[in-house]
């Protein structure tokens, strides 16, 4: 794997400047690949397009239809109970309550809960932090040796460049074949020991 080294511009024009003053220190040209990050949730990782397989604002919405249906399932059976105590007949007002009850109370309990940034069920609550997301924008990216790291980063961060991060990746034919736009960043921040780089791939 490689040492790959990258920073976020804002534009392509900037990401161009910055690689044109890397390649007047000397740098190859195969050693640098600009290319667009599209925003978080429009990778189109799959058929139907998006990231991810499951939406994560889903959370919660089936507990919440099971409980509002039971509730409200209850309660319009309660009611219908209540309708048949007075006005007398066959037991269907009961039967209707607790079905259009239950039927209206998943309703509302899957709306409740979904989404929630706090889950009404503490057991639904995730305890790890959400992952780093990679915003949009122009990626410079910079095929590096372990001791290189910390001075392009820095190199990065002078020309412009803002989130720089660093990664063990494929380096082909100078392009960043395995980028995976979703995976969360790792951070460059000064002193930091780089990892094993490794063999560089070409």
């Amino acid at each position: 794997m490689s040492l790959i080294v990258a920073a976020r511009f804002e534009t392509f024009d900037a990401a161009q400047a910055a690689a044109g003053k890397l390649f007047a220190q000397g740098w190859a040209e195969d050693a640098i690949n600009i290319f667009f990050v599209n925003p978080p949730g429009a990778h189109d990782r799959y058929p139907v397009g998006g990231d991810r397989a499951v939406d994560p604002d889903a959370k919660g919405a089936q507990k919440g239809a099971w409980s509002g249906a039971a509730l409200c399932g209850a309660v319009g059976a309660a009611i219908g109970a209540g309708l048949l105590a007075l006005v007398g007949g066959a037991g269907w007002g009961l039967v209707v309550g607790g079905a259009l009850g239950a039927y209206l109370g998943a309703f509302a309990g899957a709306l409740l809960l979904a989404g929630r940034g706090k889950a009404a069920f503490p057991s639904l609550a995730g305890d790890a932090p959400p992952a780093k997301v990679r915003p949009a924008g122009v990626l410079l990216a910079v095929h590096v040796e372990a001791g290189q790291q910390q001075d392009v980063a820095q190199r990065l961060r002078e020309l412009g460049g803002t989130d720089v991060e660093r990664a063990q990746g494929r380096w082909r034919e100078g392009r960043w074949v395995d980028f995976d736009p979703v995976e969360a960043p790792q951070p460059v921040t000064p002193g930091d020991a780089p990892p094993n780089a490794g063999a560089p791939m070409r």
